[in-house]
């Protein structure tokens, strides 16, 4: 595929940074947003064309991207009279870069099938600023043609490009080590907390945790902000609270019982509800600092 044209749909804070890239390498996009136009304008000001509904966008490029927050989001934007599926063609490639349910996945990548389509489940490492500078980490997985065919594409937008089997594999990839980060950000937080309740240093009880086998990335996210105020990493409780909770779904769609990630499921789910979804994780250290009793 030579010089192809894309489709973006889902311009939040990722999705436009990457459009930003793609049409910097020279890429003609064809863009459609939600309710926020703030990325839709910026890429129609760099002369993306907006498309009038799904359908009309898939059917008019080479390849479709789809970078929105659920698997509801994806399959409202892929099903329907006006959806990619309705617009799709044999020999197009359909991209979910979103943290989705795998069984999801399944289910739309056999229905794109049915039209001689292929779908790729490409979830993302790292922020949107390392999005518009092409540094992503992406987790691709899907057929291995269709994967070589967008391959070039996705070098532009990725630092690191993995291919990791059959379609699906990159989402429950992700999900798991979503769980493991969200699991070690609210453990990190609660010691901090408990440091706090104890008349013990944050920064004491850092320099014992960081000498030995327990020090990791994740970790010196929350010991930046709990030091200094510093926020790292740039995702949301309610994100964290969404991507554990599709690993308890997926888990549980695997016939297995996941034992550890009950408790970050339900402290993320708590500070949620209590009004704190909006703050991002590393601020995990402030909610439980105040509630710590409960």
């Amino acid at each position: 595929m030579t010089t192809p044209t894309i489709g973006f749909i889902g311009l939040g804070l990722m999705g436009r940074a990457m459009v930003s890239c793609l049409q910097d390498a020279g890429y003609a996009l064809t863009v459609l947003g939600n309710r926020d136009r703030t990325g839709v304008e910026a890429a129609l000001a760099r002369g993306a064309t907006e498309a009038t509904d799904a359908r009309a966008l898939a059917a008019s490029v080479d390849i479709v991207m789809l970078c929105l927050g659920t698997s509801e989001q994806v399959e409202s934007r892929v099903f329907g009279d006006n959806g990619v599926l309705a617009g799709t063609r044999a020999g197009q490639v359909v991209i979910d870069f979103g943290t989705s349910l795998p069984a999801s996945t399944l289910k739309i990548g056999a229905a794109l099938a049915e039209k001689g389509a292929d779908y790729l489940d490409a979830p993302l490492g790292r922020t949107p600023a390392h999005a518009e500078q092409g540094k992503l980490n992406i987790m691709c997985a899907g057929d291995a043609a269709a994967y070589e065919k967008v391959k070039p594409v996705l070098d532009v937008l990725g630092e690191n490009v993995f291919h990791l089997g059959p379609l699906g594999n990159g989402h429950t990839i992700k999900l798991i080590n979503n769980f493991f980060a969200m699991t070690t950000a609210c453990a990190m937080s609660e010691a901090f907390a408990v440091a706090d309740a104890a008349g013990i240093e944050r920064e004491a009880l850092y320099k014992v945790i960081a000498a030995g086998p327990n020090h990791s990335g994740m970790m010196d996210f929350i010991r930046n902000y709990a030091h200094s105020g510093q926020i790292d990493l740039a995702f949301s409780i309610a994100n964290g609270a969404k991507d554990v909770g599709y690993y308890r779904q997926m888990t549980s769609d695997l016939g297995a019982q996941s034992r550890m990630s009950g408790a970050a499921d339900a402290t993320l789910r708590e500070a949620k509800d209590s009004g704190f979804g909006d703050h991002m994780v590393p601020e995990m250290v402030d909610y439980l600092s105040k509630n710590l009793k409960g």
